[in-house]
């Protein structure tokens, strides 16, 4: 008798030390991919050369009712997106404030395909918006020229990522953005 409560003490002890090295082990996952995620940043940053654009001239005003950007075959510019290995990914037209990423016709991106809607979405479209709302909000900027996106899919697919009222600054970091996020997509696609 006394060896059996023995042992059940010691299975006890035991599987408290798994809980609590479980609960390390979860925490120390956490931590690094948030490290991660801050390198990642970090890299997209400072390890794209960003080549000078064109001007862009006046801001084109849109309503909130008018998300969608109007196809045109007039662009101000053409940028091609390529893979490091030099495949076309998507070709980058922008014209007066406003771009349109169409993905290439060999390319079928899933909108599902990390990083696409974590970091793109969520880290980079999503948060330029948030910021143009605010200063709309404290009256820093006109409703008309808050930032604005729409992604065009047909099922899962991506077609086109249309953007409107971006300036200067943000182009280079969406052109970086997106070209990096498009390359990790299309790794995963390849395996």
């Amino acid at each position: 008798m006394w060896k059996n409560s023995e042992k059940i003490k010691k299975l006890i002890e035991f599987k408290k030390k798994l809980k609590k090295k479980i609960e390390e082990l979860e925490s120390e996952i956490k931590e690094m991919q948030t490290m991660l995620e801050a390198v990642d940043v970090i890299l997209l940053e400072k390890g794209f050369k960003r080549p000078e654009l064109p001007k862009q001239t006046a801001t084109e005003a849109l309503t909130k009712e008018q998300v969608t950007v109007e196809p045109s075959t007039e662009f101000e510019s053409v940028i091609p997106l390529k893979s490091v290995e030099g495949e076309l990914l998507a070709n980058l037209h922008v014209e007066d404030g406003s771009l349109r990423v169409v993905m290439a016709e060999d390319k079928s991106f899933n909108v599902n395909t990390p990083p696409f809607t974590h970091f793109l979405i969520e880290r980079v479209l999503k948060k330029m918006q948030e910021k143009d709302k605010k200063l709309a909000e404290s009256g820093q900027l006109t409703p008309d020229k808050i930032f604005l996106y729409n992604i065009v899919t047909e099922g899962d697919v991506i077609r086109e990522i249309q953007i409107k009222n971006v300036d200067k600054e943000r182009l280079r970091e969406l052109k970086s953005s997106i070209r990096w996020t498009l390359e990790k997509m299309y790794e995963k696609m390849k395996v």
